[in-house]
């Protein structure tokens, strides 16, 4: 979260005051985290795209409601949060082939369709491929509550106390969260892990 909260309260008030052009300085402080954690998400650019766009506008549209000590960051992030677990639910009851599998903005959709050039080998390429998208996968799998405080911890390196802001919980639930997000995620990977472990030496 950025440094000075201050910030973001002072936009708060702004708006809440008429000026909506405080929005622009809160969407700019905003969009790309908001995106980082909605795209791990979901994973999907276009869908992680919507929300965040979504998370703006009611953000705005509850502008009056909100306390005035409201942080809009940890607002945000909640909102966010709970609109990727409903466009989850959605999907799951709504199963359809994405048009942009292997699109993953931040590397994935460099290594789609991507000829091999210098460097190393194919087969430690693909390794390394598959062990990145067994990862998001057992991540994708975790409940909401734990994925939500996995992904807000390990990828967006909020505090335990930032994270219990967004999530209403307390520090020590979020650290019960991360614990069994952690355990959760070693089981699924174990099978990964002790393969690679398990190769011959030089093959």
């Amino acid at each position: 979260m950025p440094p000075d909260p201050e910030i973001d309260q002072q936009a708060l008030a702004a708006l809440r005051r008429g000026d909506d052009s405080a929005l622009k300085g809160i969407i700019g402080r905003w969009e790309r985290p908001l995106m980082r954690f909605a795209y791990r998400y979901v994973q999907n650019e276009a869908d992680a795209n919507d929300l965040v766009a979504e998370s703006f506008v009611r953000f705005y549209q509850n502008r009056q409601r909100l306390r005035w000590d409201t942080r809009p960051g940890a607002w945000l992030y909640a909102t966010l949060a709970n609109l990727c677990l409903n466009h989850n639910r959605w999907k799951r009851r709504h199963p359809a082939v994405s048009i942009e599998a292997g699109a993953r903005p931040g590397g994935g959709e460099q290594a789609a369709g991507r000829l091999p050039g210098p460097g190393p080998d194919p087969a430690s390429a693909l390794e390394r491929d598959e062990s990145a998208a067994a990862v998001r996968d057992a991540v994708a799998r975790l409940p909401h509550d734990l994925r939500t405080a996995f992904l807000l911890h390990h990828f967006e390196k909020l505090s335990y106390q930032e994270i219990a802001d967004i999530t209403g919980c307390s520090e020590r639930g979020v650290e019960t969260r991360l614990y069994r997000a952690r355990q959760r995620l070693r089981k699924r990977l174990a099978p990964l892990w002790e393969g690679v472990g398990a190769r011959p030496a030089g093959s």
